[in-house]
């Protein structure tokens, strides 16, 4: 796993801020398109999500309805999310035709996170729209059954990171 290079870590800090970009994604789906309200109260299977909201919040790209009782994204959360989209489709646009090895290459001779660029493309093109799935399409055992614990597993990053280290 390359423990001696500067992205073998995944801080807490950055695990906060690609699970802040995945659950702003859920919000501003509809619920038939996989999207999910996130209640002021979180039920036990997302409470993992606790803090991931609050510094939402305090980004300004979530608030508190208090009335309906639950989150919502902001108007600075919708342009921060256009701004997300933006970049994950720029990075599938250039490197789409591109081999794994030759993308990596490039990302990291423009000192680009790596693991970001492969966050956001699963995150974009959908693979990472069910978690359990996800597991289950590599074998991971045993499965992790609540998303909302998975995304904030050293798992799921080491699952991402596999596929280019």
């Amino acid at each position: 796993m390359g423990f001696g290079r500067k992205d073998a870590v995944v801080s807490r800090e950055q695990k906060l801020v690609f699970a802040g970009i995945y659950v702003l994604k859920k919000m501003d789906l509809k619920p038939a398109e996989g999207g999910i309200e996130m209640p002021l109260v979180l039920p036990s299977e997302l409470t993992p999500l606790q803090d991931v909201l609050q510094e939402l919040v305090n980004a300004d790209l979530v608030e508190v309805n208090r009335r309906k009782a639950r989150f919502e994204i902001t108007k600075k959360g919708l342009a921060y999310l256009s701004e997300i989209i933006d970049e994950a489709e720029a990075l599938v646009d250039e490197f789409d035709d591109d081999s794994l090895e030759d993308a990596v290459a490039e990302l990291r001779a423009r000192n680009v996170d790596v693991l970001r660029a492969r966050f956001l493309w699963g995150w974009y093109d959908g693979e990472l729209d069910d978690l359990v799935l996800f597991q289950q399409r590599r074998g991971a055992e045993p499965v992790e059954s609540w998303w909302a614990d998975y995304l904030l597993s050293d798992a799921f990053y080491e699952a991402l990171r596999s596929d280019y280290e």
